[in-house]
């Protein structure tokens, strides 16, 4: 019975164990396994994604496919809707098993597996599906629930990491049915959106070297320079798009980081970097938050349309969009609100697919609380910039900078402090935003006070005062209303953090349920959708 693996978003062959399994069961009963990847147009078509996806998608695709290849077998890519293919496949082949990661994703690929467990149901066929990174299944029902999360995190990481198999017994030669299936493009799928020059590449081998470099040389101030949009771009390791599409996987991460640790501590104390030991710290803190907000969405799929707290369903425009928020959508999304960072940091993200988190974090702010848009609308533009999107991190993170929890502290950026503290200077604003390059030193942060204020940059869209102290009347108000702390409670019951050395703990107090439950608010503002 032939064995297909199926590639989802885990384009790699090493700490692949749908791979070590569909490899052994070959053997096993002298068959063979099939290297499958399918081009879903569907899935192309969602609005969450973009070119720079398939793009990174594609490096990944062909440095996958060349690594198959040097073991003697091929990467079979067709293009359909998962159940056509699979009746295709079993047309050709006849019966066979397969094999993949679990996925945790956007609301389609949650249907579409569910599609393929009734296909392969229907047809007395096995689906064999293995965890992905930490994130656990069915983790409410019968994993113990958030109170033994971090130990599953644990176990698993501490487990190392699959060597890639050597011996795959690979299909090679293809049925004549399925040998001329030609590798589509993106024109074929209608993929949507545009990449540029500076857009991050993918594959293997550049995951390897990102990852290298940053635990060698360019991690050393990542502690103190990962909030800078600036440095940020250099000492952040910039491996979170091949972390999303599993170019890498966070074991590998995991061990890596672990082991340039312990090479660090092996050395005489005044021989160690400065600051090195810290910023690893702080890197596999974020390795560890990966995983614990796609698990969240792992629990609860509601996450990517849904207010996680529901009693803050109303308190934004739930619906279309009206004309004055379309314009201020409009303004947020092409960088033109009038508010230099916010623009720079916008623009920057535009060309290259990438922003540290501070100001990924301020972007969704700015567009929750002082235009008083709906995460939905900001968050779905964010999703097809990001290079890197991973719908489990980015759905809790746009919830999280707009308030509608329960359980996370409110923060709302200040977008001229952001700016003074982060590019004070303003060169990021000078190279993102060339119509304030003229602009004197002392007005960069402030461009409407100057004398001459340049005539071919807006004003600012809104009063940045007026609306910070309506938006914050609005949001506690409601966080008052009856109800809301009791299903706070429960919503950190399902989704807070536990873990007392990264995640927060309750404070000490007297045991009042509800009152704990929301006194343990997760100090998530820290963590990391861009590592």
């Amino acid at each position: 019975m032939l064995q297909i693996l199926w590639f989802k978003k885990d384009l790699r062959l090493s700490d692949h164990a749908p791979l070590v399994r569909a490899a052994a069961q070959a053997r096993e009963r002298g068959s063979k396994v099939l290297a499958l990847w399918v081009d879903e147009p569907q899935m192309w078509a969602q609005p969450d994604m973009g070119a720079r996806h398939w793009q990174f998608a594609n490096d990944c695709l062909h440095e996958l496919a060349a690594q198959i290849t040097e073991q003697g077998g091929q990467l079979l890519r067709l293009q359909g809707e998962m159940v056509d293919v699979l009746s295709r496949l079993k047309d050709a082949f006849g019966a066979f098993e397969l094999h993949s990661h679990e996925e945790t994703g956007n609301g389609w690929s949650y249907a579409r597996d569910q599609a393929v467990m009734r296909w392969c149901k229907a047809h007395g066929l096995d689906w064999h599906q293995a965890p992905s990174n930490a994130v656990v299944r069915r983790l409410l029902s019968h994993g113990g629930g958030r109170n033994k999360w971090s130990a599953h995190w644990a176990a698993r990481m501490n487990e190392a990491p699959l060597p890639t198999p050597q011996d795959v017994p690979w299909l090679r030669l293809m049925p004549t049915a399925l040998r001329n299936c030609c590798e589509p493009n993106e024109q074929d799928l209608q993929v949507s959106g545009e990449v540029s020059q500076h857009t991050q590449r993918g594959g293997r081998s550049l995951a390897e070297e990102e990852l290298f470099s940053f635990l060698t040389t360019r991690g050393r101030y990542y502690r103190a320079e990962m909030a800078s949009p600036e440095s940020g771009a250099q000492s952040c390791s910039r491996i979170s798009a091949h972390l999303a599409w599993g170019a890498l996987s966070i074991k590998e991460a995991v061990h890596a980081t672990w082991a340039r640790r312990q090479q660090l501590l092996s050395l005489p104390a005044p021989e160690r970097p400065t600051g090195y030991l810290q910023s690893l710290k702080s890197f596999e803190g974020r390795l560890h938050w990966h995983c614990h907000f796609i698990q969240k969405l792992e629990s609860e799929p509601e996450i990517e349309w849904r207010n996680v707290h529901r009693g803050f369903t109303g308190m934004r425009n739930e619906g279309e969009l009206t004309e004055e928020e379309a314009l201020r959508l409009a303004a947020w999304s092409e960088g033109r609100t009038g508010y230099p960072m916010i623009d720079a940091c916008m623009r920057s993200l535009i060309a290259t697919g990438w922003l540290n988190f501070r100001m990924r974090a301020m972007l969704m702010s700015f567009a929750s609380y002082q235009l008083w848009l709906h995460w939905r609308h900001s968050g779905l533009h964010l999703a097809r910039l990001f290079t890197d999107y991973e719908p489990g991190i980015h759905w809790s993170q746009c919830q999280m900078q707009s308030g509608v929890t329960g359980i996370n502290t409110v923060r709302i950026y200040n977008p001229v402090k952001q700016s003074q503290d982060q590019d004070p200077a303003g060169h990021f604003i000078r190279r993102w935003v060339p119509e304030l390059r003229d602009v004197e030193a002392a007005f960069i942060h402030e461009p409407w006070k100057s004398f001459t204020p340049p005539a071919d940059y807006p004003m600012p869209i809104v009063d940045l005062q007026a609306v910070t102290r309506e938006a914050k009347e609005r949001i506690y108000n409601w966080k008052n209303r009856p109800g809301i702390r009791e299903t706070a409670a429960k919503v950190y019951d399902k989704h807070g953090s536990r873990n007392p050395a990264r995640e927060g703990v309750q404070r000490r107090r007297k045991p009042s349920a509800v009152a704990a439950m929301v006194a343990a608010v997760e100090n998530e503002q820290q963590a990391s959708f861009d590592f």
